[in-house]
């Protein structure tokens, strides 16, 4: 297999319309153990690729080298976000804001920018769906209450008020670090249930 400087690389990413001579660039690329991130977003926003082609690559990278398999999850959902939202309404966005949640469950940012991609007019991606993720993200981020604010919100829309007012309370509470034990009852008074 022959080799590609890294300007090659770029170049190729950045201007062919070959999907072959993109392909076998691809494979070198991975061969050569070129793990930094920007010649793949060049790629990724090569106007010649279709959303599919872009998948295959990005998946590809993401199996090939994890440790960078979050942040092309998270540029990917985000470029399908921007340019391909009116004819898939958001779903490959919040598909791959789920995988990059999925790789780093801790870090908020998927999960807030998956509602981010929520069109309240039309319900798409549905509330429900943006709620079940949001709550799967409560236990591992350290701090939850961006995302207590958006359940909030999410509830709020889809008509649960009362849900929608708990989630915000929550969110206006300061985090409570690890292991902290619950506050004690002053004297005379009874513990909470």
């Amino acid at each position: 297999m022959r080799t590609y400087s890294p300007e090659e690389i770029r170049q190729c990413f950045s201007s062919s319309t070959d999907f072959n001579e993109i392909f076998d660039v691809f494979q070198s690329a991975l061969a050569q153990r070129v793990t930094e991130f920007e010649p793949y977003r060049l790629l990724f926003w090569n106007p010649s690729l279709t959303p599919d082609e872009v998948r295959l690559f990005g998946e590809k990278l993401a199996g090939e080298f994890p440790q960078v398999a979050y942040e092309v999850f998270l540029w990917l959902a985000g470029m399908f976000e921007a340019t391909y939202s009116t004819s898939d309404n958001h779903e490959l966005a919040v598909h791959y804001y789920r995988k990059a949640a999925a790789v780093n469950p801790a870090e908020p940012e998927p999960y807030i920018k998956a509602c981010d991609c929520h069109e309240p007019d039309l319900n798409i991606p549905p509330a429900a769906g943006l709620i079940e993720f949001l709550k799967s993200g409560i236990p591992h981020v350290a701090d939850p209450s961006p995302l207590f604010k958006r359940l909030g919100d999410l509830y709020t829309y889809i008509g649960d008020a009362g849900q929608g007012l708990s989630y915000r309370l929550k969110a206006e509470k300061p985090p409570e670090g690890p292991g902290e034990p619950p506050a004690k009852p002053e004297e005379g008074e009874q513990p909470a249930a």
